[in-house]
């Protein structure tokens, strides 16, 4: 059966407040034209299929619209979708009922049984060949919340250890269902020991300070694929040429703007042949100017040599790099003063002190604030981010401030 990874779509992303529908879109329009070209039997889609819980009705509908029109085009195409942790688990699995009678299976949520035990069964989808016979079962397996595995007595970690027993204990009961000639695949949505990761990676996947770490000796060997997801920069895991995280199809943030955004298609039977990776096309292409910060002035004349506006509909998303030594309040009017003809969206401006170091702030002996006047307040805070006193007339606006503040409360 010839198989198609993919995972962390977040439909319904704002990149710096822009709608990425158009980009979203042409994503899942080349996907269904991969589908069809590449004959894909089988669609895996590991987690994060939204990017909110509760996602916009212009989603909702693109995600259901693809589901109609990948089936409609290949009646035998078998999708198999699990809830990541940006998706609302209930949420997603909702039509399940309008969908028992396809080819469509969504698992969401982890079900117990009366005695409190795992439902197996419902995380275990049979995947068929083309004469309808089961060739590969697949532990669909979400994001696993706090009790959704079992727990494990005297566990040092008790989320790797009861997510590493749920994986056990899910395989064992697909083996009770195997016969000859059958396979055994697993998905997952969560963050694997020595996985590369982008900055928005650590700032947002990481959900319990590292303990949610998984090693990939929680798949068992006889496992032949595991199509995880969450990170979002495609590749292998602990050397292993079957664990792969497939990446996102888009980048979520200006970190991953030279990540390969790929799919992952391979064919099994008894084992996996002709494994190979599809480069997904950009449609919207981040920007980056200078590649390193650079004074105000010089950044200005860069931008200037921008083309102007002509196809804004895929305009380069844009961030700026600025060198600069003190705060300057017109940054932003100057930089769009120059962009309000040019053919990009302005999504970032970061600003860069050279005189920055290491903050030795007095913040860091963990003083009160009901100790310190505004004045102390405001000093500490522009030294800590400036390593630098604050201008004189910086410090002239600040008391101003502060003398029509107690005027007005008095």
């Amino acid at each position: 059966m010839k198989i198609l990874h993919t995972a962390d779509w977040h439909l319904g992303q704002l990149f710096h407040e822009y709608d990425r529908t158009f980009e979203h879109q042409a994503f899942l329009n080349w996907l269904i034209e991969t589908i069809n070209s590449e004959e894909i039997e089988v669609l895996l889609v590991s987690g994060d299929v939204f990017d909110i819980s509760n996602p916009s009705a212009t989603s909702i509908k693109m995600l259901y619209t693809f589901l109609r029109e990948a089936t409609a085009q290949n009646s035998n195409l078998q999708i198999v979708i699990t809830a990541g942790n940006h998706d609302s688990a209930s949420r997603l699995e909702a039509p399940k009922p309008l969908l028992e009678s396809s080819n469509i299976h969504i698992i969401g949520t982890i079900e117990k049984n009366s005695d409190g035990s795992i439902n197996y069964e419902k995380l275990t989808i049979p995947l068929r060949n083309k004469l309808g016979e089961i060739t590969i079962w697949c532990l669909a397996i979400p994001f696993l919340r706090m009790g959704d595995y079992p727990s494990v007595a005297n566990a040092s970690n008790p989320y790797s250890e009861g997510v590493t027993a749920l994986y056990r204990e899910a395989f064992e009961f697909a083996k009770t269902r195997m016969s000859d000639n059958q396979t055994i695949i697993a998905m997952g949505h969560m963050h694997t020991h020595h996985a590369e990761i982008s900055d928005m990676d650590k700032t947002e996947r990481l959900i319990m300070g590292g303990v949610e770490c998984i090693s990939a000796t929680a798949f068992d060997s006889e496992m032949k694929y595991v199509a995880l997801g969450h990170i979002h920069k495609a590749q292998r895991i602990g050397g292993k040429e079957h664990i792969r995280y497939s990446g996102s199809p888009l980048p979520m943030s200006f970190s991953e703007r030279n990540y390969k955004h790929q799919v992952v298609i391979f064919e099994l039977e008894n084992e996996i042949t002709s494994l190979k990776t599809l480069e997904i096309p950009v449609t919207i292409p981040l920007l980056r100017i200078p590649l390193k910060a650079e004074p105000l002035e010089n950044v200005l004349v860069e931008l200037q040599q921008l083309h102007d506006k002509n196809d804004f509909e895929q305009a380069p998303y844009l961030e700026i790099q600025v060198l600069l030594e003190e705060p300057e309040p017109a940054l932003r009017y100057k930089i769009e003063e120059v962009l309000k003809y040019k053919n990009v969206r302005l999504a970032r401006i970061q600003p860069y002190y050279p005189n920055k170091k290491e903050s030795t702030s007095e913040f860091n002996q963990q003083e009160l604030l009901h100790e310190l006047q505004p004045v102390d307040v405001f000093t500490k805070s522009y030294q800590a981010k400036y390593s630098a006193e604050v201008p004189e007339h910086l410090m002239e606006l600040f008391q101003q401030t502060l003398i029509d503040v107690n005027q007005t409360e008095a």
